[in-house]
Formats: structure tokens, C-alpha cells, sequence
């Protein structure tokens, strides 16, 4: 059993256990610090009833008008934890802060397609594969865009046309 806090800049020295996945991205320190900083509600952990860390998410909130939405920039769980339903609570808290507190119109997070485990865990939670980022992954490896619409997306516009494949610089201009 575990349960969700907010991530506290001491935890970042404690969260190695859980960093120790292939397919989990390990940033510089200025970076958590910026998320700890900008936007703290997207940042919890799931602590262990003895106080280890089972996993984390990492989100912030970005975009315009009908783009506004939720980012998950990092989860994690430690493999101890893995199908417990860690991950599941994880997104759940993400999606509701982005849905009730910043009123998004969704939430998207990008994932390897070789991360079958993950894109497979993204569709069970409502994800859909909504385009192709070619070589996003240092510039070697694609990267697919999941979304999944919000309350606020009565029509669903922000998974229309899902499907295309864009570069980087394409992703970073619309940003």
C-alpha cells in the first residue's frame, strides 16, 4: 500500500530505485528543481508504508486556447510496485489537477514506441496515439504524442486527425 504526497525537493535524493529503468528518463537536477518550482501540485510521489518512494509523476500545465493541457514529463514506479496500481493513481492525480484545477482541455505525455508495456498501460487509461514525433529521442528515436481529451473537450477536438508524423522543430515552433 501506498500513498500520494507532494514531492519535496529532499525526495530527489531518494528516488534513484525507482530511476533505475531503461525506459525511464533521469534529468539534471535543475530540472526537477523547475518543476518543484513552477508547478508543484503536477509533482507527487507515492511513498511506501515505510516511507520509500514506489514512484513518482512529474507534469506541468502549457499551451494556448483550445491547446491548454496537462503534460506528464516523468513517471515512474520502482519494480516492487509495478501492477499495484501505482501508476494508475499516479496519472489519476495528474489528469485530475490538469482537469478541475487548470481547467485543460487534455493531457499528453510522450512515449518510445518500442515501450510496449507503456503505450499498452496509456490505452487502458483513455491514450491515444495522436501523432509521431520522428526522431525526438536523441534524434535517433521517434516518439509517439498520446493525449487523452478532458471533460472540457465535450467534442474531442484535441485527439481530430490523430495519425501525422511531425519533427522536433515542427513541435517546438508550435509550442
Amino acid at each position: 500500500m501506498s500513498s500520494l504526497r507532494p514531492m519535496m525537493v529532499d525526495d530527489l535524493l531518494h528516488f534513484n530505485a525507482v530511476n533505475l529503468d531503461p525506459w525511464t528518463e533521469t534529468f539534471n537536477m535543475n530540472f526537477y528543481f523547475s518543476y518543484l518550482t513552477r508547478w508543484p501540485e503536477c509533482c507527487v510521489v507515492a511513498e511506501a508504508a515505510d516511507g520509500s518512494i514506489a514512484g513518482y509523476i512529474i507534469g506541468k500545465v502549457e499551451g494556448a486556447k483550445t491547446e491548454w493541457h496537462g503534460h506528464v514529463s516523468a513517471i515512474s514506479v520502482a519494480p516492487e510496485f509495478r501492477r499495484t496500481g501505482v501508476a494508475n493513481r499516479l496519472m489519476e492525480y495528474l489528469e485530475e489537477v490538469s482537469q478541475e484545477m487548470h481547467d485543460c482541455y487534455f493531457v499528453d505525455l510522450f512515449v518510445r514506441p518500442t515501450n510496449l508495456a507503456a503505450i499498452k498501460f496509456y490505452e487502458g487509461l483513455g491514450y491515444v496515439v495522436y501523432r509521431t514525433v520522428t526522431g525526438y529521442y536523441s534524434g535517433h528515436e521517434d516518439a509517439f504524442d498520446m493525449r487523452k481529451p478532458l471533460k472540457r473537450d465535450v467534442e474531442r477536438k484535441s485527439v481530430e486527425g490523430a495519425g501525422y508524423r511531425i519533427s522536433p522543430e515542427q513541435l517546438h515552433a508550435a509550442a
